[in-house]
Parts: C-alpha cells; sequence; structure tokens
C-alpha cells in the first residue's frame, strides 16, 4: 500500500541542523546557491519516497510491523530496532537549535542516534519523535512521529523543515549539518557570533560548541561541555574541566537516556556522513537538472568534473585535520560499528577505526556503500568511480593526495574489488 503521510508545519525535523541566522562558517566549503527543490527534475515534495521510515510507516499503518511503546522511553527503543539503528550511536546537543527549541536546555539535551540512512532525534516530554532518511533521488526527507501513546503511532512529513534544512550549510540541498555555536547558560545560540559547520576538515578546537562530547583526547581541546558565561564571547571556553569526560553526571541525569554518553567516536563518524550526504546529493541534482534543460555543454562538464574531484576529495579524507594525539570513545560505538561491514578476505573494512593519527584505518568513506552514492546518476558515479581508480592507482597528481601513503591507496583498491558490486569492469582488469 501506499501511505500518505500527515502534513505539519516544522521549523527542523532534526537535531543535526542548527537553524540560526547569524553567519554560517564553513572551511574549505564554499557557499553554494540553493538549488530548485520543486524543479521538474528534482520535484522533492512529489516523490515517490522509498526510504526506511516511509517504508516503516507503511508497515505500520498496514498493520504488518507494529511499534511498541516503553512505559521509560516511548517508542524510540522499538524504533531504532526497527530501523536498525544502534543506541550506542547516541550524541547529546543541549543548544536550542530546533523547533523544539522551548524543550532543550543544558540540563535536557537533545538525543541523536543514527545509522548510514536514517537518523532519529528525540526531546524528552516534547510531543514528536523527529526523523530524517537520505535517498538516492531527493537527499534529505524529513518526518515527526507523534511521541503519544496510542493504538495507530502516526508519522508524518512536515511542511517547512527545509527552511533550516536547505541552505548554505548544507551545499544548497536538502539534508543535514553537525553545527558547533556558542551557548548561554541556559542553551541558547548566540548567533551574532556564527555557526561553524564541523565535519572530519574542521579543526579539533573549533567543534562541538553546544554539544556533550564523552571521550579521552589527551591534549586536544574541544568547544564541547562548555557554557558562555560572558555573552560577548564564543563558547570556545576550552576549560580542563570539560575536557576528557567519561562521565555527563555533571549536566544531566545519564538515567534519562538509553545510554549515558555522547560518544565522542560517534559525533566524529556523524560529522563525517553529513556532508558526504550533502555533496552526494548536490551532483545528483545538478547532473539532473543540467540534463533535464539541456545544458549538457564544456562548461557544465566541466563544472561537473570539479564537483565530482570535491567528491573525491572527500571520500579520501585528503583534507582531514589530523589528530595529534590518540582519541578514544566510552560507549560500545568503537566495537559494533566496524563490524557493519562489509569485509575482504583478509579481514579488512572501510569501517575499521584508526583513532591515532586519522578517523578511520582505510581513509575511504563507507558512504560509497550507501543508496545515495549508488543512486547518483550514472555519469556523475562513472566519474567518480574514474576519479577514485586515478587516485588510488596513483595516477593522480601527488601534490593533491601526497597525504594518501601508497600502501593504503592500495588497501583501499583492493578492499573495494571485493566487497564493493558494480565496480566498472577496468576496476578489476588492473
Amino acid at each position: 500500500m501506499t501511505l500518505k503521510l500527515l502534513r505539519r508545519v516544522c521549523g527542523v525535523a532534526l537535531g543535526v541542523a542548527t537553524c540560526v541566522t547569524g553567519t554560517v562558517a564553513q572551511r574549505d566549503q564554499p557557499y553554494r546557491a540553493n538549488l530548485p527543490a520543486d524543479h521538474a527534475a528534482i520535484e522533492y515534495d512529489a516523490g515517490p519516497f522509498e526510504d526506511p521510515i516511509t517504508r516503516l510507516a507503511e508497515a505500520v499503518a498496514s498493520g504488518v510491523a507494529t511499534l511498541d511503546y516503553d512505559n521509560r522511553f516511548g517508542y524510540l527503543p522499538s524504533l531504532l530496532d526497527r530501523l536498525d539503528i544502534r543506541v550506542d550511536s547516541q550524541v547529546l546537543v543541549f543548544s536550542k537549535t530546533s523547533f523544539q527549541a522551548d524543550k532543550i536546555s543544558p540540563r535536557n539535551p537533545r538525543a541523536i542516534y543514527f545509522n548510514d540512512d536514517v537518523a532519529v532525534g528525540i526531546v524528552q516530554d516534547a510531543d514528536v519523535i523527529e526523523l530524517a532518511a537520505f535517498g538516492a533521488l531527493p537527499g534529505g526527507v524529513f518526518y515527526t512521529l507523534d511521541a503519544g501513546r496510542s493504538g495507530e503511532p502516526r508519522f508524518a512529513r512536515p511542511n517547512g523543515c527545509l527552511r533550516c534544512h536547505q541552505g548554505p550549510a548544507t551545499l544548497g540541498v536538502p539534508g543535514p549539518y553537525v553545527g558547533s555555536v556558542s551557548t548561554s547558560a541556559t542553551g541558547r545560540p548566540d548567533v551574532r557570533l556564527g555557526t561553524v559547520v564541523t565535519d572530519h576538515r574542521t579543526p579539533f578546537e573549533e567543534r562541538w560548541g553546544g554539544w556533550y562530547v564523552t571521550g579521552t583526547h589527551g591534549a586536544l581541546r574541544h568547544r564541547g561541555n562548555a557554557l558562555a558565561r560572558d555573552p560577548t564571547r564564543g563558547a570556545g571556553l576550552v576549560e580542563a574541566a570539560n575536557q576528557n569526560l567519561t562521565t555527563l553526571v555533571r549536566f544531566v541525569d545519564p538515567s534519562d537516556y538509553l545510554t549515558p554518553t555522547s560518544d565522542l567516536i560517534a559525533l566524529m563518524t556523524l560529522e563525517h556522513q553529513t556532508q558526504m550526504i550533502n555533496l552526494f546529493t548536490r551532483a545528483g541534482w545538478e547532473a539532473r537538472i543540467a540534463e533535464h534543460d539541456g545544458l549538457l555543454n564544456e562548461t557544465e562538464a566541466a563544472a561537473r568534473r570539479r564537483s565530482v574531484d570535491e567528491i573525491v576529495r572527500y571520500m579520501l579524507f585528503a583534507d582531514e585535520a589530523p589528530l595529534s594525539d590518540p582519541i578514544q570513545g566510552v560507549s560500545t560505538f568503537t566495537e559494533t560499528f566496524p563490524t557493519r561491514g562489509p569485509r575482504d578476505r583478509r579481514g579488512r573494512s572501510l569501517r575499521d577505526l584508526d583513532l591515532r593519527t586519522r578517523l578511520f584505518r582505510y581513509p575511504l568513506s563507507y558512504m560509497v556503500y550507501s543508496d545515495l552514492f549508488d543512486g547518483l546518476p550514472d555519469p556523475v558515479r562513472a566519474l567518480v568511480y574514474e576519479r577514485l581508480f586515478e587516485v588510488l592507482r596513483g595516477d593522480a597528481a601527488t601534490d593533491r593526495f601526497d597525504r594518501l601513503p601508497a600502501r593504503d591507496r592500495q588497501a583501499i583498491l583492493e578492499i573495494l574489488r571485493e566487497t564493493k558490486p558494480g565496480l566498472p569492469a577496468y576496476w578489476q582488469a588492473n
């Protein structure tokens, strides 16, 4: 059956975005104008939507699946289980940067859970649970689930989410992002001080203002766990008391959450994933619009190659901010994330973590396995494969990928050959 989801107005449908109107700083990420969501090649609101949330909503509506209601945590445990999201992916954000801002505070942060395809955000005592799915054509699609106990749990696809989820921070397409903001003692962001959009390229010391962070990181310093006592200064209050925390009992009652952590490694993984999603979505939209409008000329071809080069650099972590000290999480995320595979015959996976000088042992984004990547228009995906192969074979200019040693290039090439279906034939022949 096809489910007509309810419509309701929302400001933001997922807590990984910061809907603020101040300056947005994006290191190595130039501003891009919004692409038209209503363009005939996109028709964002028209669907069809075939993501895990829509499939779950249809299954619940038809009685094929149920959502169990927990007396303490409501639908959340059952929802995460149905969407195959692990509890240890939990990260906590206390900045008031959601349409549920009145319920969010440093004492009552919003919890976010995620996997490759879906994210779930929840605030205690809120009326709805926030959800987002990241699919091949539309990019980010945003939903809510009524939080109150009901015989028929109701999902909705709200109106208005793109007011915050499509803009400079998301490369002009519907998507997520992680923002680092300066917050007051109540969690309210100071928009005059701006927002830093963070991913694996962001220096450690600029990350996670407005977020709780549990984990150890040696002499490295970040902006998490901090409140601005002076409203004229940013919350880069890098005090030793806010660093290398393994518990949040000073800030919240951990028993109010499914797990007592806001894991450092989960947060860094989420950061990487958000901008990978937006880069894929942007390239896909641009290609579809250009083909529809008959703009397949030399100028567009050059722009497409620049876009593909940007994607490949991001996929290969070419501009990753290096770690000067080892890092360690405090949840089981570090152990469970790599188990999601796949692995080659030597037991290697793109999900294997390094955590000494960089995030991943084999620096190529695991999002290469995602439906979003596989759903890229064929010409774009072909160019990505071509450019990746050039770099991994060592044919690309070394000065642009000189941080990727030959042994890592060879390992990534071998892993992809054995684990990625649909590789071009020339990948196997060389």
